[in-house]
C-alpha cells in the first residue's frame, strides 16, 4: 500500500465536473493499493496517518494531529502510484491490486477513517478525476512498505 498524504487548507475532487468530495484544513491523501495488500495492512496505514503530527502548534513547530486540529480528509485512489518505470518509457502497472480487491481495501479505508474522523470525502474508483488542492507548507508525506521494516 501506498499513501502520499498532502497537507492541504482545501482540496476538492470532481468526477464528470460534479464534486465528489470537498474539505477545508487537513489531508488530501491519494491511496495505492497492491497486490498483496490487507485489511491489516490498511489499518496499519491508517493509525500511521491519523497519528501524524504535522500540523503546527503555538510555537510553530509540527506536533499536532489531524485530530487535534479537526482537520478533514479527503481519500482518493490512485493505482499508478505503483508505476514501475523501470524498463522502457512507458510504465508498467503490474504491481498494482486488482481492480476489485483494490476498490474493496479503498472502501474500507473510507469506512474506518469515517469512524474516527468527523469529516471524510472521497473520490471515485476507477473513475477520471479531477483534484484540486491547495498543498498548505507544502507538506507532503509518502507512507509505503518502507516504513514498515
Amino acid at each position: 500500500m501506498k499513501l502520499v498524504i498532502q497537507r492541504v487548507s482545501e482540496a476538492s475532487v470532481t468526477v464528470d465536473g460534479r464534486t465528489t468530495g470537498s474539505i477545508g484544513k487537513g489531508f488530501l491523501v491519494l491511496i495505492g493499493v497492491g497486490q498483496a495488500d490487507t485489511k491489516e495492512d490498511a489499518d496499519f496505514y491508517i493509525r500511521k496517518m491519523l497519528g501524524l503530527r504535522i500540523f503546527e502548534d503555538e510555537q510553530g513547530k509540527t506536533n499536532l494531529s489531524l485530530r487535534d486540529v479537526n482537520g478533514e480528509l479527503l481519500l482518493v485512489s490512485q493505482f499508478t502510484l505503483y508505476a514501475n518505470c523501470k524498463k522502457g518509457n512507458r510504465p508498467s502497472f503490474v504491481d498494482a491490486g486488482a481492480p476489485d480487491m483494490a476498490e474493496a481495501l479503498y472502501e474500507y479505508i473510507i469506512e474506518e477513517c469515517k469512524k474516527q474522523v468527523p469529516v471524510v470525502e472521497c473520490g471515485e474508483f476507477g473513475a477520471d478525476m479531477k483534484v484540486r488542492l491547495c498543498n498548505d507548507g507544502p507538506f507532503t508525506v509518502i507512507l509505503d512498505e518502507s516504513i514498515r521494516h
